[in-house]
């Protein structure tokens, strides 16, 4: 969410809403009434991000809160037209696409999977794309945003600069009793820490992901913290983690997994020690683990 924060923070802003459309109310879950009086005219302002949840401030006061959930994307379609002399004009277009990976991250829009399209004065568009409709856009009021009960529940950023190893360290020993993928995933213990991000920095940090957290010495987590912070700046300057057809601002494909040590590679050598890393299931989650640097906690 934070690459398709930085992709859209450059796109968004200034763009006037013209009308919207939108298959479920699942998916789009706003009255006509707030629809008509706080998105349409209403101009973008600014676009952040709290969690996995995307926010695109409007000039109206309220915000469109975006969680995509397991197979949401948000593509950004542009055709444009520049005159390159009084003769001669090109057109261009100007595209981001970024979230699940699947064809219609680059493929021709609306499709089947299109949820919700929001129209601009300018002529581009705002594709919500969503195969199993599990995620969402809200049109809040943009100061009440905060203090929903969803958002009250959100952990601390980890890569916030007042978050420290010592926060980091006092979050996850209020689960004790927890193990330490669980707590990481704890979108309530702290924010925004997905399975890729799980895996990839316990694997840097010689931590079973079973392990509970009590058994963790205050060093293994100040080591935990630091690996977490590196595998969440190395993603976001990778362009995020989707394989397979994800587009940046640029055009150009996110490139993370390409660097990923250990997640989705089972059945291949742990780059560390060379052992056969294997996937195995914590939390609910498949899990990626190399089972010689990542030892199995006694019970």
């Amino acid at each position: 969410m934070e690459t398709i924060k930085i992709g859209l923070k450059h796109l968004l802003p200034g763009q006037v809403v013209s009308s919207v459309t939108f298959d479920s109310p699942k998916s789009f879950p706003n009255s006509p009434s707030d629809v008509k009086h706080f998105l349409i005219g209403a101009k973008v302002l600014l676009v952040k991000r709290r969690a996995k949840v995307l926010l695109i401030e409007l000039s109206s006061k309220y915000s469109l809160a975006i969680h995509l959930k397991m197979t949401g994307q948000l593509v950004f379609i542009n055709h444009m037209t520049k005159s390159k002399s009084k003769l001669k004009t090109i057109k261009t277009t100007e595209r981001f696409g970024a979230g699940h990976p699947n064809n219609s991250l680059i493929g021709k829009l609306p499709d089947k999977s299109t949820r919700v399209n929001i129209r601009f004065e300018s002529g581009a568009n705002l594709y919500f794309n969503d195969q199993r409709k599990f995620g969402w856009m809200k049109l809040l009021p943009t100061a009440e945003i905060p203090n929903t009960d969803f958002f009250k529940k959100l952990g601390p950023e980890p890569l916030a600069t007042s978050f420290t190893a010592s926060d980091f360290a006092d979050r996850m020993n209020k689960r004790p009793n927890t193990s330490i993928k669980a707590a990481l995933l704890d979108q309530s213990v702290i924010a925004g820490v997905g399975n890729i991000y799980s895996d990839e920095s316990l694997w840097g940090a010689k931590i079973h992901p079973a392990t509970l957290v009590r058994k963790l010495s205050a060093s293994k987590l100040e080591t935990l913290f630091h690996e977490l912070q590196y595998v969440l700046k190395l993603s976001i300057n990778k362009g995020g983690s989707t394989d397979k057809n994800y587009l940046d601002a640029q055009g150009r494909r996110g490139s993370y997994l390409r660097f990923a040590r250990v997640f989705r590679r089972d059945g291949k050598p742990c780059p560390r020690c060379g052992v056969i890393i294997i996937k195995i299931r914590i939390a609910g989650r498949g899990t990626h683990i190399c089972p010689h640097c990542q030892k199995e906690p006694r019970t």
